[in-house]
């Protein structure tokens, strides 16, 4: 309570004058000057993460989709892991290699794609807050 009455009284006790009206045009225009070089860095920062996400989705289909060809293209009677055991869970992912990888890496591309279009949604979200202002 005795906080709030000090800053109330601080508060009263400053008085702004407006008697130089060309100073106070400068620190205006300085702000918002200032106010515009963010928004253009902003703008800037939005367009490079479009330029990012877009060549990491072109990135993602390139490099998963070989891989996935590498996967298939072995023959299919040849596993990929090789752990000379006969029974048990090794021998089970010895038999089912070439399956389990293809299934693997289809999910992370999923996942990829997933994320990546996820952080589109988020810039275009970010850009609609950032609207530049009418100019007069």
């Amino acid at each position: 309570m005795m906080k709030d009455k000090e800053l109330e009284q601080l508060f009263l006790a400053q008085r702004p004058s407006f008697d130089d009206k060309d100073e106070f045009m400068m620190r205006l225009e300085r702000k918002l000057d200032a106010i515009e070089y963010l928004r253009q860095y902003e703008e800037t920062n939005l367009r490079h993460y479009k330029y990012a996400i877009v060549a990491a989705f072109a990135m993602g289909i390139i490099v998963g989709g070989g891989l996935l060809a590498f996967i298939l293209q072995i023959p299919q009677d040849v596993p990929l892991f090789v752990f000379n055991e006969t029974s048990g869970i090794l021998f089970f992912l010895e038999q089912n290699s070439r399956m389990l990888a293809t299934a693997t890496l289809s999910l992370l591309l999923c996942f990829g794609i997933i994320s990546i279009i996820s952080n589109a949604l988020d810039i275009v979200k970010m850009k609609a807050l950032i609207k530049p202002s009418p100019q007069p």
